[in-house]
């Protein structure tokens, strides 16, 4: 089911505005993906960008959740494939995993990531922990404002990418 996509209220405090449009952001992205087959989902249209299909997007964001909240703010060993060199953009190699499986995978990725940020919920001045990083000196404010706009940015290559597989085309 794809979650609800609800922009946050106008007036609002500015932990419920900054989740508020993570979570909307993150909605989008399984809006994107809907009634999408799985050779569509890993189809590449792009010559120059062959793992930017919505399978690779999905992938990408999942690992990019787990780099910036476990890793980064928590400090907890750097594992997965967007810390390898070689080959490059491993995280968005998603040949051969289902797309139902790939979105089960961010939404898991996402709820730990949500428990992390509800842990800190008065802090979001609390910079990262990680000693190896310079990233990790950000605040969590920083690194959620870096996720929504990293989301966003992905949420409109699916746009063009869902649009170019099939026409389908639409923010609400």
């Amino acid at each position: 089911m794809t979650p609800p996509r609800q922009r946050p209220p106008f007036a609002a405090d500015e932990r419920t505005q900054l989740l508020g449009w993570f979570d909307m952001q993150r909605a989008i992205i399984h809006m994107k993906c809907e009634g999408l087959s799985d050779a569509d989902a890993h189809r590449s249209l792009l010559p120059a960008s062959p793992l930017m299909t919505m399978a690779g997007i999905v992938s990408h964001l999942r690992w990019t959740e787990q780099t910036w909240f476990e890793v980064l703010f928590l400090g907890r060993p750097a594992d997965g494939p967007q810390f390898s060199e070689d080959p490059e953009d491993a995280d968005m190699m998603a040949e051969g995993i289902p797309l139902a499986q790939l979105l089960a995978d961010y939404d898991r990725q996402c709820r730990i990531s949500d428990e992390i940020i509800a842990a800190h919920a008065h802090a979001l001045d609390e910079t990262g922990r990680h000693p190896d990083f310079t990233s990790a000196r950000a605040s969590l404010r920083w690194m959620l404002l870096h996720m929504t706009e990293e989301t966003a940015r992905h949420a409109g290559h699916m746009d063009i990418i869902r649009e170019l597989l099939d026409g389908s085309k639409g923010y609400y």
